[in-house]
């Protein structure tokens, strides 16, 4: 771990995934001095060439046998659908590869579990993606806690737009948006596991979840609440808004991380950044580009993989969705 910061190699990496928080990886990527961007892979030849609009430099492939024959990529950040993630990271794993494999890991617990055998103890060859845990407001919050410490409550609301619940079928809050604040709870509470779940959903009148609220209780007598949803209307902030709290024995504390506080008005209210990830050429900020720098650390074996961020954690978190789910259907 003593390795001299000044001889750091940049990291050769490919992005798998083009969607739109593949897109935000590879041109974060493409700006860090930590990292070079040596190839891309979609699924479709489209993808490819809308992203070569913006990086005309970098080569794509549709297919990733060949990009991992053709590629220089040593480490690769997985950000395709979910449903691909456990087959494309056991390619990568096999091969050698270093990962970062965006939240869930997959879209069931069993599907999850096949990676087991290929990571190492340490997770030191898997990162699992989860950039809230590098919001520079929830570090800031998880430097608070443990610092005082004295938990009570923790209280956590993820809206998202209504438009969702018809431009994406079937998506599941809980799944989508809450299992962002399982992950920040899991870190706060030092990974301890809750002793109760409780959770309900309401849904709309064609049968479609469209919120979901969920409790946790820990032996230390911590109580949590979480509600997300698909309900924010139209005039609101374009990805609705995020907030936490926390009560403790003599001390409280909030933040907002969403939207950013940078707002315009002109026939409405607009807000520019509604989550804290800019990609700008003139240098990459926000919370993606400190979990790319992250992930370049711990492939240079600088450092290990940040609590919340382990293969081991993902596992956890998924066995609490599946709880919670249970506990919302019974």
């Amino acid at each position: 771990m003593a390795k001299n910061v000044a001889e750091f190699r940049p990291v050769r990496v490919g992005v798998i995934g083009l969607g739109r928080f593949g897109r935000l990886h590879s041109l974060t990527a493409s700006c860090l001095s930590e990292m070079e961007l040596v190839g891309v892979v979609a699924r479709r030849q489209a993808s490819l060439d809308a992203l070569r609009t913006e990086l005309p430099s970098v080569p794509g492939w549709t297919d990733l046998e060949r990009a991992l024959d053709e590629s220089e990529a040593e480490a690769w950040i997985v950000a395709c659908s979910t449903e691909d993630h456990v087959c494309v990271t056991e390619t990568l794993l096999r091969a050698g590869k270093t990962v970062l494999l965006e939240k869930p890991v997959a879209d069931t617990l069993e599907d999850a579990e096949r990676l087991a055998p290929l990571v190492h103890d340490d997770s030191s060859n898997l990162m699992i993606g989860h950039i809230l845990l590098f919001n520079s407001e929830f570090r800031g919050l998880r430097d608070e806690v443990a610092r005082r410490g004295g938990l009570s409550y923790i209280d956590c609301a993820r809206h998202r737009p209504a438009s969702i619940v018809h431009d994406f079928p079937g998506e599941n809050p809980l799944y989508a948006t809450m299992v962002h604040d399982l992950y920040c709870l899991q870190v706060l509470m030092n990974c301890a596991e809750p002793v109760r779940f409780s959770a309900q959903y309401h849904r709309t009148a064609s049968g479609a979840i469209d919120v979901a609220s969920a409790q946790l209780q820990w032996s230390c007598g911590t109580l949590a609440n979480c509600v997300s949803s698909y309900t924010t209307p139209v005039g609101m902030p374009p990805r609705g808004f995020d907030r936490m709290e926390i009560f403790a024995t003599d001390w409280a504390a909030r933040i907002v991380p969403n939207p950013r506080p940078f707002e315009v008005w002109d026939d409405r209210a607009r807000w520019p950044m509604p989550l804290e990830i800019r990609t700008a050429p003139s240098g990459p900020t926000g919370m993606m580009a400190e979990e790319q720098r992250t992930f370049s650390r711990v492939v240079r074996g600088l450092q290990g993989v940040p609590a919340g961020a382990t293969y081991r954690d993902a596992m956890q978190v998924q066995r609490w969705l599946d709880k919670l789910d249970a506990a919302a259907r019974s």
